[in-house]
């Protein structure tokens, strides 16, 4: 046989070869079942098993309108805003400078909004000059920045529903709380 026919004939072998192997495999692969996929669990989260804060719920009279306070007048940015019937009952918003967010509930008809004894804390290096913004927009501060007793300076106001509020800083003072309550405890022994 000539090499040129030796080559046809081999090729034709193969070609018949692929052509009979093709079922066969199909057969092999039906007849083993399937390896799984390996998976992996996601990794724990770092806080596992440990409480973690997620919002403050604010309950108000009006949404939109508490909404333009803390978006606004405060700088928190929207993150959720939930209607029904195309009036706000819901808004989620995160603090401009952190993680914290914050969320107004529509409150039900004839249910106080009272919240004595609640108080939300912002912090912010440049507490005058938040607090004089704020002013300019003719928002009323009820008590100026000052330096209080434990080392911080506060200041007060209230949201349009009347929810306590206190912009402060701590600066360098931040422990001075902590520090003067373990002075007084070691003067006593």
């Amino acid at each position: 046989m000539s090499s040129a026919a030796t080559m046809k004939k081999v090729a034709r072998k193969k070609a018949s070869a692929k052509k009979t192997s093709a079922p066969r495999a199909a057969k092999r692969a039906a007849a083993k079942p399937a390896k799984p996929a390996q998976t992996r669990a996601p990794a724990p989260p770092k806080n596992e098993g440990k409480l973690t804060f997620n919002h403050a719920m604010v309950y108000v009279k009006d949404v939109d309108r508490a909404m333009a306070f803390y978006r606004d007048l405060m700088g928190f940015k929207l993150i959720e805003d939930f209607r029904y019937k195309g009036n706000a009952v819901y808004a989620r918003l995160r603090a401009p400078g952190g993680d914290g967010t914050i969320a107004l509930h529509q409150a039900g008809p004839g249910v106080s909004v009272a919240s004595d004894g609640v108080r939300l804390y912002f912090e912010v290096r440049d507490l005058d000059d938040f607090c004089l913004k704020l002013q300019k927009k003719d928002f009323y501060i009820t008590q100026l920045p000052q330096m209080m007793p434990w080392g911080w300076r506060h200041a007060y106001l209230n949201d349009p529903d009347g929810h306590e509020i206190s912009l402060y800083w701590a600066g360098e003072n931040r422990m001075m709380k902590t520090v003067m309550k373990a002075a007084k405890e070691a003067g006593k022994g």
